[in-house]
């Protein structure tokens, strides 16, 4: 697996994947950046929700649970001094549909967190990381109806 990061200008970087998809990153504006994209440890937790997340959808699929939808929710603390590693982690999946099991669904997060999720184990090896999930009946709510939320 291999990235390419590319200086744009001021403090704004383009990567590129191995697989050909790019994005741009960039800092906050009191640091030079003008807020063009996610900041570089915005992306860590982005992989890590999105490494996890592939886990538990994987493993409810193959057990043949009704989902129909599913949400993490990452939220990392930060060391205060530098480098300024997280600390902690919190992931809080949201697992929509009808019928699933909480057993199979406590057990998919688990596999995630401890065996499969390249990302939970490289980065719990320097933060606390916890894991949990709620269920909810029936199908995610519509994007419009969230943002009102």
């Amino acid at each position: 697996m291999q990235v390419r990061v590319k200086w744009l200008d001021g403090i704004a970087f383009v990567g590129a994947t191995g697989t050909g998809h790019a994005v741009v990153m960039d800092g906050a504006p009191e640091f030079g950046g003008r807020n063009l994209g996610p900041r570089p440890m915005e992306m860590l937790l982005l992989g890590l929700g999105g490494c996890t997340s592939f886990d538990v959808i994987t493993m409810l699929k193959k057990a043949r649970q009704p989902v129909l939808d599913c949400e993490v929710f990452v939220e990392g603390k930060r060391s205060e001094d530098v480098p300024k590693v997280f600390t902690e982690i919190a992931v809080h999946f949201r697992v929509y549909g009808n019928g699933l099991s909480e057993k199979h669904v406590a057990r998919a997060v688990q596999l995630s967190s401890t065996r499969y999720c390249s990302a939970s184990i490289m980065l719990g090896a320097s933060a606390k990381i916890s894991h949990d999930f709620t269920i909810i009946e029936g199908p995610a709510p519509r994007q419009a109806d969230q943002e009102t939320a």
